[in-house]
């Protein structure tokens, strides 16, 4: 039995007809997570089935899917694309012993649980949950109900969320808008695709991020790496690319204290195909074009983001690279059995400072920091370099021009062939070189490989603590392809202390 649940947060909302009941599902669906309990309460015929069904519909991707009510078998379960789902009626429930026997003790992992009649189940409920409730409004008319939204523990911060969502929709005109929740990267991040009649834009939801324990001089780690806080630095980076012919998402309108923004939908065009995704030459090739031509340009670090309000874009400093290399020895190298001597950091971060000395003197420029292809679309109706559409680069920085070239070639998640990512390179410095006939073509060179083993080593620490601590093994995948990447950078002779390093203390993927 759990204890008594305390509501934290609620609202109500006024559903007009069946139709207003299906936008409201679709409002639920797209916040919901796998392992969600969602009680619907109300009485007998308030409309808890009808917006079952639209819920299940909606997640399921198919509005003419059967959803039986599940009033005479109990339950029924549903295996959607986000996650299974199991939608359960316990008004006929002859007590709380055949929980047991319905077999809510075996559900998969994930399954999200939407559950009519809870008060049956009185005392056996979690504390954390997400309870609807639906009662008739005769006085307005006889198809009208009203809802409401009640968060349960810890979903009392997501009904909160829930409502500045709706509020911001409101104020921005898309609160008719068709939701539809996108895939989501491996940020908190969450991104809609909202459709009203012929318009179409993209909704981030982006709560300010919280900061975490202290790990170094007292900071935590987002502050040491200058990741983004919050909303401000997507808003004035975005204009700021766009004013230099980068085709960046346009922002229609933004609350920055809540995080929310709606911007321009760039379509889904990517700049791989196939499966295996693979690179498509001549799109990458755009790609590499828009590099050289933002390194070319002379970029400020003051952006404007509103009246009276300015964002400096931080630089990419030894204690930014440096703490993300050591993501290898903080979850990488435990996550394999290996236990990281304070010698084994000590050597580690001495070459890596050695290395990386370099960076700090090249000529700076902003480093967008992610750009790879889950973030770059293509956009063949526009021209030249405004036919890649860049997405994320909320966190970008102040550094060397070499970063986002050796994120675009040695991509986490995608093999570029040697033999292509040597073509490009030569692609990019004969373009700067064409620019400038002092561009030196060698310690670029030298930076390029220095940057792509240290992204490396970021990400297969990144993707261990995906794993680990968040419970996202499908990164895992990409680690093979980092390896070879690494072993790639780590082969030039600069790097030879390094490579030394990595061969006596750490394992590849398939060593393990």
């Amino acid at each position: 039995m759990f204890p008594t649940a305390i509501a934290g947060a609620s609202f109500t909302v006024t559903l007009e007809n069946e139709e207003a009941t299906a936008r409201f599902a679709v409002d639920i669906g797209v916040s919901l997570e796998p392992g969600d309990l969602v009680t619907l309460s109300g009485d007998l015929g308030a409309g808890k089935t009808t917006f079952a069904r639209a819920l299940i519909r909606e997640l399921a991707g198919d509005r003419t899917i059967d959803v039986p009510s599940p009033t005479f078998t109990l339950i029924q379960a549903y295996d959607l694309k986000r996650f299974p789902l199991v939608h359960a009626d316990f008004y006929r429930l002859g007590g709380a012993a055949e929980l047991v026997e319905l077999g809510f003790d075996d559900l998969a992992e994930g399954t999200v649980v939407l559950l009519e009649w809870p008060d049956r189940a009185a005392g056996f409920l979690p504390p954390d949950r997400l309870d609807l409730t639906f009662t008739l409004a005769p006085q307005l008319g006889a198809e009208v109900r009203n809802a409401r939204v009640i968060g349960y523990g810890a979903f009392a911060a997501r009904v909160e969320r829930m409502a500045q969502v709706r509020g911001f929709l409101e104020d921005s005109g898309f609160a008719k808008a068709h939701r539809e929740r996108l895939q989501g990267d491996a940020s908190t991040r969450i991104f809609e695709r909202l459709k009203l009649g012929g318009k179409k834009a993209i909704l981030m939801n982006a709560p300010r991020r919280p900061d975490g324990p202290p790990v170094r001089d007292g900071m935590p780690y987002s502050a040491i790496a200058h990741l983004a806080e919050d909303i401000v630095p997507y808003v004035a980076i975005a204009a700021q690319l766009r004013a230099h012919n980068i085709s960046a998402p346009m922002i229609l309108d933004a609350d920055l204290d809540h995080g929310l923004v709606i911007m321009e939908d760039l379509g889904e065009e990517r700049i791989v195909g196939g499966n295996p995704p693979a690179p498509i030459e001549a799109r990458y090739r755009a790609a590499v074009d828009l590099l050289a031509s933002l390194h070319t340009q002379t970029l400020e670090d003051m952006l404007e983001v509103a009246p009276h309000l300015d964002y400096r874009l931080p630089p990419y400093d030894m204690g930014a690279f440096s703490i993300e290399a050591e993501l290898l020895l903080d979850w990488y190298l435990p996550g394999a059995g290996i236990a990281v001597t304070d010698a084994m950091r000590e050597d580690f971060t001495a070459l890596w400072r050695e290395a990386l000395a370099p960076a700090l003197d090249a000529p700076a420029t902003w480093v967008l920091r992610d750009y790879h292809s889950p973030n770059l679309l293509w956009l063949p109706d526009r021209e030249d370099i405004a036919r890649i559409g860049v997405l994320d680069f909320q966190d970008a920085l102040i550094g060397p021009a070499a970063y986002d070239v050796a994120s675009l070639l040695q991509d986490a998640r995608v093999d570029v062939p040697e033999e292509l990512e040597m073509a490009l390179l030569g692609r990019y410095v004969r373009t700067r070189r064409a620019d400038d006939r002092g561009f030196d073509v060698e310690s670029f060179t030298q930076l390029y490989a220095t940057l792509a083993a240290q992204r490396a080593t970021k990400i297969l620490g990144i993707f261990a603590r995906l794993d680990q601590r968040d419970g996202k093994p499908q990164y895992l995948r990409h680690m093979p392809r980092l390896w070879t990447y690494l072993r790639r950078s780590l082969a030039h002779p600069a790097l030879a202390p390094l490579e030394q390093w990595y061969t006596a203390n750490v394992p590849a993927r398939d060593e393990l």
